[in-house]
């Protein structure tokens, strides 16, 4: 669904993006193939005494078998917290969770205790490594922007948003980012396409690389009203990093957003050209949401709502959509231990150990995906 950038460097762009502008950023049916179990050393509970199963083999990872005292903080997180994520997946359940979703719904409203309990019944838990063996892998992080947007064009507000052009399926790859803005093919097959008109060309881009964003409509009228734009499809063009190109470039030695900023407010008049070494575009959908109360986050590639830091987009050759995930990477400002699921990917989330974080929607969101590009361990939780 979505584009990473090309890093993920500290501090955010609050109410915009994050170090999202650096950077390049989308159920499977999945047949394990079981080898001889590993020797795995004992830790001193009961539990560890416990015969361990097979290693399990995935198309880009192996499962390792361990025991439930190898999962750092697993007596400390508030797994509740992680259930709707959990039941938004039984709602699309792969054939291996289908039998055991009426358990997860069920357990919606027990204690965190009896749902703690429940999983070390039921499921084994298996630490994802590379077909390499190495266990030590990457998690960064996306959001969902909140931006503000017109209906038709006014001064302040002329950077449109598309909806799919007619044409789009019958020329791969489309037409490039700076051709949609300078030939008048390109613009003539985008006529009555815009959704919504942004104030900002990299508003713009941040939505284009994090795929969907809540949008505060002002319509002609005057009325206003959030909706979401949500992924529709792309040109087909190959994501370029404006921050790789600024640095090759050496007019900037600082790839973090604030760098990019500065650089930007330095050159106000070569943001096109900036923008334009990306030719890769998003085109979107608008999804009407209910008034009055918090929205539901986007979908994911699982086709379920994401849930603000509880849902990882992996790598489906690595990990099947819906799996329960226990997580943990620490990093200089954020520690993360805990209960996640996996229900979304990314161009480029690849590789065994490899997530993306949803941390929510708006500018707090922002900066907590802002500071996330740390070291990254994964356990996976599989029906015993």
């Amino acid at each position: 669904m979505r584009q990473l950038l090309f890093n993920r460097f500290n501090p955010p762009w609050a109410a915009l993006a994050l170090a999202a502008i650096v950077g390049s950023l989308g159920g499977c049916s999945f047949a394990p193939v079981a080898k001889s179990p590993p020797t795995v050393p004992t830790i001193g509970s009961p539990q560890d005494t416990d015969t361990l199963p097979a290693v399990i083999t995935q198309a880009k990872s192996r499962w390792v078998p361990v025991h439930w005292s190898h999962l750092p903080g697993l007596e400390s997180d508030a797994v509740h917290e992680a259930w709707p994520a959990w039941l938004h997946s039984c709602q699309r359940p792969s054939k291996t969770w289908a039998s055991l979703c009426p358990e997860v719904q069920r357990l919606s409203n027990a204690s965190t205790q009896t749902q703690r309990h429940w999983i070390r019944q039921n499921l084994q838990p298996y630490r994802v490594e590379s077909s390499e063996q190495r266990a030590d892998g990457l998690l960064t992080g996306y959001y969902e922007p909140v931006l503000d947007a017109m209906r038709l064009p006014r001064q302040g507000f002329a950077v449109p948003l598309y909806a799919p052009p007619a044409s789009l399926a019958q020329r791969k790859p489309w037409y490039t980012r700076q051709e949609m803005e300078t030939l008048s093919a390109a613009r003539t097959a985008l006529r009555s396409k815009e959704l919504v008109y942004l104030a900002d060309p990299v508003d713009a881009m941040v939505l284009h690389i994090q795929g969907s964003g809540l949008i505060n409509v002002t319509e002609p009228d005057g009325r206003q009203r959030l909706v979401r734009l949500a992924f529709a499809g792309t040109n087909e063009q190959p994501y370029k990093s404006i921050g790789r190109w600024l640095l090759d470039q050496g007019l900037i030695r600082d790839a973090s957003w604030p760098g990019i900023k500065q650089w930007i407010d330095r050159n106000p008049s070569r943001v096109n050209e900036l923008l334009w070494q990306n030719p890769r575009v998003v085109f979107f959908k608008e999804e009407a949401l209910p008034q009055g109360i918090t929205p539901p986050g986007p979908k994911g590639a699982q086709g379920v709502p994401l849930t603000a830091e509880r849902s990882i987009a992996v790598d489906r050759g690595s990990i099947p959509y819906g799996t329960p995930v226990w997580m943990r990477s620490q990093g200089p400002q954020t520690s993360l231990d805990k209960l996640v699921l996996a229900q979304d990917t990314g161009s480029a989330i690849v590789g065994a150990v490899r997530a993306d974080y949803y941390a929510g929607s708006g500018p707090a969101a922002g900066e907590l995906a802002g500071r996330l590009k740390q070291p990254l361990q994964l356990w996976v939780l599989w029906p015993k």
